[in-house]
């Protein structure tokens, strides 16, 4: 054990190493990825910081152009206004006006000049700053670029850095959990004792070594105890002549009340197998409206007699008492004791005699022989709520593997035969094991939705809604059949839906849910989410 342990351990700190040695390598990359984009953003922001002295120089290059220009302009025109003043002055007749009009007229264009002049002067002035529209929109949009490298480079270390706090996290909660498993071996290793060497069995169970191969096989240590324990018991029931009775006290179940010593029958294991099943055959037979342990005693005395109905009924006790590993065994016992209802039996039985028929149809040639592919139509049908994993392992305790064709037949009528002993075949076993899981599952979904303590107290109504909510497809007669069992009332007693008195009955919710795993109690329809997909 220690050894399986220290080798999980190593396995466990080597993986640790490696997912740690990841997540640095990881965040080496991801520190490299940062610098890079930061050396991006500095060279970017250097470039505009270049392209903006640039037109600046540029736009004060124009400016001095421009004054320049239009100083030329003017001495121009200023010329040009000269000498026609000097033509006009030598030949007043050329042009036929009035010299007078004429400096008066160009006294009044000169005015109209200085005018215009100081008006472009008030220009310059006000808007000798301004960027050209073309320029300044591209720049604009140059920035806006800018903008938008820097807010996902910011948005990328963000991430980056959530994600470097959140390895750190993983980083403690895995030494943490490094050293609760460390502590977990140390305790291990000081508690834990041998594992025991179980073929010292064979030298003691009766039948020898490949007698104890057979019991052995496919079990781990919980289930050879089991087995031992069972070997060990039936050899000391075989050794007693008769039982203590037990007496008449209301304590006592009613097939088992008596004073005195009682006879040991001392069936073989057979015997009391084929017992059982001639008892569940007549109790199927019945309308069942007798308890079960009263119609026990009454078939022990249609089938012994009066006078040893009870010794039977001992015998019969104490035998499904002690072997928990057959099947037929530790649910006679368990309905007999009140553990579990006849009803989940029942449905079992009826389950399968359903899948035997479907089977027995699917096989048109009447050979006894189906294919894998009709095999899982025929699971898939008759388990629309199972999910493809529960088909699937039916399928492999069946026989299929991966490896085997759709087209391959098999025998479907080796997978509901018992042996001497009761024991079913591996197919039916999971089909009981997946009985009692989902059973599990949907006790389990039902105190979730009911959102309370195991010893808080649920009333009616709150069941219903649960009820309802994990299962919207109950129909009327189911869930009042559910609630009757978990409120140990009646089917006709409970009040309706509308009625008050619902919030007044209740009952402690663990009180509940055991009820509810004692009968028949599962699935009948899918969840909301599964029918609107």
């Amino acid at each position: 054990m220690s050894e399986d342990c220290s080798e999980r351990i190593l396995a466990m700190r080597a993986e640790e190493r490696y997912e740690i040695s990841q997540l640095k390598k990881e965040k080496m990359n991801l520190l490299k990825l940062i610098d890079k984009k930061n050396e991006e953003k500095i060279s970017l922001q250097s470039e505009v910081a270049k392209l903006r002295k640039s037109l600046a120089e540029e736009y004060l290059r124009y400016l001095t152009e421009r004054d320049a220009r239009k100083i030329l302009i003017g001495n121009l025109n200023e010329l040009r206004y000269q000498r026609e003043d000097m033509s006009l002055a030598q030949s007043p007749g050329v042009w036929g006006e009035d010299p007078v009009k004429l400096t008066l007229a160009l006294k009044m264009t000169r005015q109209d000049l200085t005018r215009t002049q100081m008006e472009l002067n008030t220009m310059k002035a006000n808007f000798g700053d301004v960027v050209p529209r073309r320029d300044f929109e591209m720049l604009e949009k140059t920035n806006m670029d800018l903008q938008e490298q820097l807010e996902s480079l910011r948005a990328d270390y963000e991430e980056v850095w959530k994600e470097h706090e959140l390895l750190l996290q993983l980083h403690m909660t895995t030494l943490k959990e490094r050293d609760q498993f460390h502590f977990e071996l140390q305790e291990i290793q000081r508690t834990s004792t041998p594992r025991p060497d179980w073929n010292k069995c064979e030298s003691v169970i009766a039948g020898g070594p490949e007698r104890w191969l057979i019991l052995a096989e496919g079990k781990n240590s919980d289930q050879l105890v089991d087995v031992l324990l069972e070997e060990i018991g039936s050899a000391l029931l075989r050794e007693k002549d008769f039982f203590p009775g037990l007496g008449y006290s209301d304590s006592v179940p009613a097939f088992l009340r008596f004073d005195g010593p009682v006879e040991n029958k001392k069936p073989t294991k057979k015997e009391v197998v084929h017992l059982l099943e001639d008892a569940w055959k007549e109790r199927l037979a019945q309308d069942q409206k007798e308890s079960f342990p009263n119609f026990f005693f009454n078939f022990l005395e249609r089938r012994f007699g009066i006078n040893d109905a009870i010794a039977w009924a001992y015998t019969i006790f104490e035998n499904i008492k002690l072997f928990h590993s057959s099947e037929i065994m530790s649910h006679f016992y368990a309905v007999l004791i009140g553990k579990r209802t006849e009803s989940v039996y029942i449905s079992q039985r009826e389950t399968m005699s359903q899948l035997l028929k479907e089977m027995t149809n699917a096989d048109t040639q009447n050979e006894g022989l189906i294919t894998m592919e009709q095999l899982s139509t025929i699971l898939k049908n008759a388990f629309p709520l199972k999910k493809e994993e529960q088909i699937q392992e039916l399928m492999e305790a069946a026989g299929w593997s991966p490896d085997i064709s759709s087209t391959e037949v098999l025998n479907y009528r080796i997978l509901f035969i018992e042996d001497e002993e009761g024991q079913s075949e591996p197919f039916v076993q999971k089909l009981w094991e997946q009985y009692d899981n989902e059973k599990d599952a949907y006790l389990q979904e039902l105190k979730q939705d009911l959102g309370l303590e195991q010893t808080d107290d649920v009333s009616l109504w709150n069941m219903r809604v649960a009820l309802m909510n994990i299962d919207p497809s109950l129909d009327k007669q189911m869930l009042s059949t559910y609630l009757g069992q978990a409120f140990q009332l009646p089917v006709a007693e409970l009040p309706l839906e509308e009625d008050e008195k619902q919030g007044e009955i209740v009952v402690k919710l663990e009180t509940a849910l055991d009820r509810l795993r004692m009968a028949d109690t599962k699935r009948v329809g899918p969840r909301e989410s599964e029918q609107a997909s």
